[in-house]
């Protein structure tokens, strides 16, 4: 019997999708061979990789003049490939700072440029986004850089911030939803193990101009241009982790695509913060119109019950709720492959815990 899986990431998978891995698992639609035995160079991984850039720039309307790279490393060795790849010409680059990935990005930058933290909301307990109009950017940075969605703190931009320099955004937690104009980013990377597949897959979508900005001491599996040009195919991609998230594609587009799973999304989200806000035992830290839609934070008004509160969610099903050791508390993750019985699952447990604790 499968769980309830509130992880942050690696976190849950469509249950088709995976039916369909272990279906493939030993012979891959007749070739005798697992994907994970392929040679990555060969007609079939090729056609899988393909596919998989096909679907994703469907799923998300990305422009001709992007490029698509299936890279590895994650999220924090993305920290230093950014600003290797565009700060050439540039000594200055601009970040906000919304929470702990903003903190670790902006740090990571810190050993290759000097970094301008153009608006920060530790004032708050990085419990919102500051306005675009608090923001002090630099003139002529090399890139202006946020996390959309910290999946810590619980806080998501809800908007798309106009920068002068190229806008770059760490999605690593919402990409795929939201809906999103890509033509509005420089540059969109994330780690897949939240709403994209398993760990191991970084996805990077970069403009084309920004290709010809890489420090020359960047090393050529993280130079952008030069994986471009190899299909990100220059050193061994990934292989099991992108035919994984082309199964993922699949499944996005049979839900209707992004715009779809979005609406779901928001459902999901509503169901658990009008409980929250309709209750004083439990609370949620985050400004209202900040809100994450992946990751909701909540911590009991009596903290000496969350032993207690783990305890009894598990007995129930319900795994993976343990809040991050830098904030406490609870966490549940709530991304697209959590389905909305799921969450009322979980309401369900909270409302009887705080009946019977409350």
């Amino acid at each position: 019997m499968r769980v309830i899986n509130f992880s942050a990431g690696p976190a849950v998978l469509p249950e088709v999708v995976l039916q369909r891995a272990a279906d493939e698992m030993l012979d891959w639609r007749g070739s005798g061979m697992s994907v994970m035995e392929m040679s990555h160079r060969g007609k079939e991984f090729v056609g899988i990789a393909a596919k998989a850039e096909a679907d994703f720039r469907t799923l998300l309307a990305i422009p001709s003049h992007y490029k698509v790279l299936f890279l590895q490393g994650g999220a924090i060795a993305e920290n230093a490939i950014v600003p290797l790849n565009l700060l050439q010409g540039r000594s200055v680059a601009d970040y906000v700072n919304t929470g702990e990935w903003s903190k670790k990005s902006l740090k990571e930058a810190k050993k290759y440029c000097t970094v301008n933290v153009a608006a920060s909301a530790e004032d708050q307990n990085f419990t919102y986004v500051p306005a675009r109009d608090s923001w002090r950017l630099t003139r002529d940075a090399a890139y202006v850089h946020v996390c959309t969605n910290e999946t810590i703190g619980g806080v998501e931009y809800q908007w798309t911030p106009e920068t002068g320099s190229p806008l770059v955004a760490d999605m690593s937690s919402d990409l795929l939803p939201p809906v999103i104009d890509v033509a509005k980013y420089g540059v969109i990377y994330g780690g897949a193990q939240k709403n994209v597949g398993p760990a191991g897959l970084t996805l990077v979508i970069v403009r084309e101009d920004l290709l010809d900005r890489a420090l020359p001491i960047t090393p050529s599996a993280f130079h952008w241009k030069a994986q471009a040009e190899a299909d990100s195919m220059l050193n061994t991609p990934a292989t099991y982790a992108i035919y994984v998230a082309g199964l993922v594609f699949e499944w996005l587009l049979a839900q209707g695509g992004v715009a779809a799973i979005e609406r779901v999304n928001i459902a999901k989200a509503a169901l658990l913060y009008d409980y929250l806000d309709a209750t004083a035992f439990y609370r949620n830290p985050v400004r209202k119109e900040d809100r994450s839609r992946m990751n909701v934070p909540f911590k009991l008004r009596d903290e000496s019950l969350d032993e207690t509160f783990l305890k009894g969610a598990k007995d129930n099903g319900m795994v993976q709720l343990k809040g991050h050791r830098a904030v406490g508390g609870m966490r549940a993750s709530i991304y697209n492959a959590m389905p909305i019985e799921g969450v009322r699952t979980l309401v369900e447990y909270m409302r009887e815990f705080e009946r019977r604790h409350g």
